[in-house]
């Protein structure tokens, strides 16, 4: 594995999402100075929160998987995430709602998921649920650490028995139909490959590798923190706080001070000067890339993920038969993605994900109040020409009817916050998506921006837009890659992060 050259002995992370905050304590844990500089006045990057009416709306992620990779993160520093983060496991991690009116609960417990599936659809689907979660048990011991929590530095160290592993378990067949050969029920194949759009593509045209993201929450289970996902960056700053790191919040990063190839200083947008030994990015990839002065050249030009239009509302009402999480799906399915990804379009069924965290947390609204966060795939502003300077609060209706027609008929938001494509563009997002870019086979793994990147000697990437990837679990492992640039790989005595989930391995 490639290291920055020369001394690290003070390090300067711009930016304190996740990213930033998982280097931050990987760094200080291996005996670095890290100072963190934050343009806004808080941590938390994407995973941002809104106080509105004493509703309190997580408008980033709305799902979290993998504890033992946010317990290692605080372990890096020496830190017991208990001390900082209370995580409770959701059961269901889903509640799976169909257009025939027919509902699954997604159940992490092999049994009792094996039950509930024998009762949906019948004891041969039962039987073909409980091989394909063999399967993505061992598709995810083939692929993760190996292929997403190593970092790579060409294609050709890809060959390995891990990789041959991956190839005869089917890794790069596609996802729907490999999928489709455990199970023949169409819409449990739904339930095990909808999360193919995390990753920006449709399930028909993901590699069937990609299904590592439906072991992680249908397998690895479903977590909430107390107070809100908004909790785990302040969380994580805390932690760092405590081990060290100093943090600068409310200045961000203008320009970096060079000493021929080497970044000697961050120069902050209030001029103050913040020497280093070596410097990390986290910002978006433009961002970062004009902070470094220059833009790599590639074949094949970048293409960023479909967007999301996310509608928070605070609403009255008892609604006993709404879980945590509900994906309802539209009737429509293989032409939606066609819509949304291929032309650019709004899906005329779209399928939904409906977060009522209020079932776990009743605190983050008030009394008798319930919090609902309805996300809507949409097109990026790239591929999508819609103006959404007109379209944004219409859809938003829109999308609020659907959800009056599909599960809930009195829903009378009290309250509502609403985030589009033109919101997420305004706060800097490429494309206007907050799912950064695609993880298409051409933009994963060793093809996916270097986290090394070239030009500047000293200078590490981490974030979304480089390597693993997109979702909370994967940019806080790209903290940990990009700490394993500046020091050397360095694992945290006593855990690791392979596990699904404790005692939830077959």
């Amino acid at each position: 594995m490639k290291t920055i050259p020369g001394r690290t002995d003070k390090v300067t992370v711009v930016g304190a999402g996740l990213s930033g905050l998982s280097a931050a304590l990987h760094l200080v844990g291996r005996g670095r100075e890290v100072t963190v500089i934050e343009r806004n006045p808080s941590p938390g990057g994407r995973v941002a929160l809104v106080e509105l009416d004493g509703h309190r709306f997580d408008t980033g992620p709305s799902v979290l998987t993998m504890p033992g990779v946010v317990r290692d993160t605080f372990a890096a520093a020496g830190a017991e995430m208990d001390d900082y983060l209370t995580l409770s496991r959701l059961d269901p991690a889903y509640t799976a709602r169909f257009a025939d009116g027919t509902r699954l609960a997604v159940h992490t417990d092999p049994d009792v998921m094996a039950e509930a599936v024998r009762e949906f659809a019948g004891p041969a689907e039962a039987a073909g649920y409980l091989r394909l979660r063999g399967w993505l048990v061992r598709l995810y011991r083939a692929e993760f650490d190996r292929f997403i929590a190593s970092n790579i530095d060409s294609p050709l160290s890809l060959a390995s028995r891990d990789l041959a592993r991956l190839v005869a378990l089917g890794g790069f067949r596609r996802l729907e139909p490999r999928i489709s050969s455990f199970l023949q029920d169409e819409r449990l194949r739904r339930v095990f490959t909808f999360q193919a759009l995390y990753a920006g593509t449709s399930p028909m045209k993901a590699l069937a590798l990609y299904a590592v993201i439906s072991s992680m929450d249908t397998v690895g289970g479903v977590f909430f923190p107390r107070g809100g996902i908004a909790e785990l960056p302040r969380a994580l700053a805390s932690a760092a706080e405590t081990a060290g790191v100093k943090f600068r919040y409310g200045d961000g990063a203008a320009t970096l001070e060079r000493n021929g190839d080497r970044v000697s200083g961050v120069i902050t947008e209030s001029g103050a000067r913040i020497g280093c030994d070596a410097v990390l990015l986290t910002g978006e990839l433009p961002e970062s890339r004009r902070l470094l002065g220059r833009t790599p050249r590639r074949p094949i030009s970048l293409s960023a993920a479909p967007s999301a239009l996310v509608v928070h509302v605070g609403a009255g009402g008892d609604w006993p038969d709404v879980g945590h999480h509900t994906i309802s799906f539209g009737e429509a399915w293989a032409g939606t993605f066609r819509e949304l990804i291929d032309d650019g379009r709004l899906m005329t069924d779209p399928s939904l994900l409906i977060t009522r965290p209020t079932v776990t947390d009743p605190t983050l609204a008030p009394p008798g109040t319930n919090l609902l966060s309805i996300l809507a795939p949409v097109p990026n502003l790239e591929r999508g020409p819609i103006d959404w300077s007109r379209r944004t609060e219409p859809y938003a209706e829109a999308v609020l009817d659907e959800v009056r027609k599909r599960l809930l008929p009195d829903l009378d938001p009290h309250t509502r916050h609403v985030i589009g494509p033109a919101e997420w563009a305004a706060q800097g997002m490429v494309a206007g998506t907050p799912f950064s870019y695609a993880h298409s086979f051409v933009q994963t793994g060793p093809f996916r921006p270097r986290n090394l990147p070239r030009g500047t000697e000293n200078a590490v990437l981490a974030g979304g837009g480089t390597v693993p990837g997109v979702g909370v679990p994967t940019v806080l492992l790209s903290g940990r890659l990009a700490a394993d640039r500046i020091t050397g790989a360095h694992r945290v005595p006593g855990h690791s992060t392979i596990d699904l989930a404790e005692g939830n391995l077959p």
